[in-house]
């Protein structure tokens, strides 16, 4: 694959990333499939040109920028259990202050979970994520993708704040903050079963991409 190639299909990832949430084109397919129709087919189609970004880069012109050590392999591996673990901790919880949650109306800002730690969690996942993969891939391709992934996840949380702020009403977007701010940053979860569940679901999640990863990939993940 071409550089041009490879640009053309990173302008379809974002295409395909901003176009669907702009006001009007949201309004209408949010009309057309409901809430959560839009939700799976949006997280559908942003996982599958994700995939086809992967892809892309590993097909792009090899430049190598630098070589990985062994060491950098083993950091991945670590790190991305943590990933694993913290969107098993956060998906499908109430977060009105981010996306990927899910009951929000349920949200109590004086007991608000991991959101007392990041308000974005799916957002630093992915910029845990997209940060050790650079680490680990140093050619320009791979450079780019994880670079911008990463870049995105970090900027994109005053795009989100934005958004929810407008969406909640600004009153009430700045009250919950101040009271997740407020609220103590260890407290006993309202059941132990269902986090050790979650764990667990992050642990299998993890021992997952270490299986697939060579096959949708095509490198094994270490």
């Amino acid at each position: 694959m071409s550089w041009l190639g490879y640009g053309l299909v990173f302008a379809a990832f974002f295409a395909t990333h901003s176009v669907p949430l702009r006001p009007p084109v949201r309004d209408r397919l949010e009309a057309w499939l409901g809430r959560r129709g839009l939700a799976i087919a949006y997280s559908s189609l942003s996982l599958g040109m994700l995939g086809l970004l992967i892809h892309a880069a590993g097909r792009a012109p090899r430049v190598m920028l630098w070589s990985a050590a062994p060491w950098q392999f083993h950091v991945v591996q670590a790190g991305m259990l943590s990933v694993c673990l913290l969107l098993a901790l956060t998906l499908g919880r109430p977060n009105p202050l981010s996306f990927g949650g899910a009951h929000n109306a349920r949200f109590d800002p004086d007991r608000p979970g991991p959101v007392r730690l990041t308000r974005h969690p799916v957002l630093l996942a992915l910029a845990l994520w997209a940060g050790l993969h650079l680490l680990a891939n140093g050619d320009l391709a791979h450079v780019l993708l994880f670079g911008v992934l990463g870049g995105f996840a970090i900027v994109g949380r005053g795009l989100v704040d934005r958004r929810k702020r407008h969406e909640v009403g600004a009153d009430r977007w700045h009250d919950l903050r101040r009271r997740v701010a407020l609220a103590p940053l260890l407290r006993a979860p309202p059941s132990w079963c269902a986090l050790v569940a979650r764990l667990a679901a992050g642990v299998g999640a993890y021992g997952c991409l270490i299986l697939l990863h060579p096959v949708v990939i095509g490198v094994t993940a270490g």
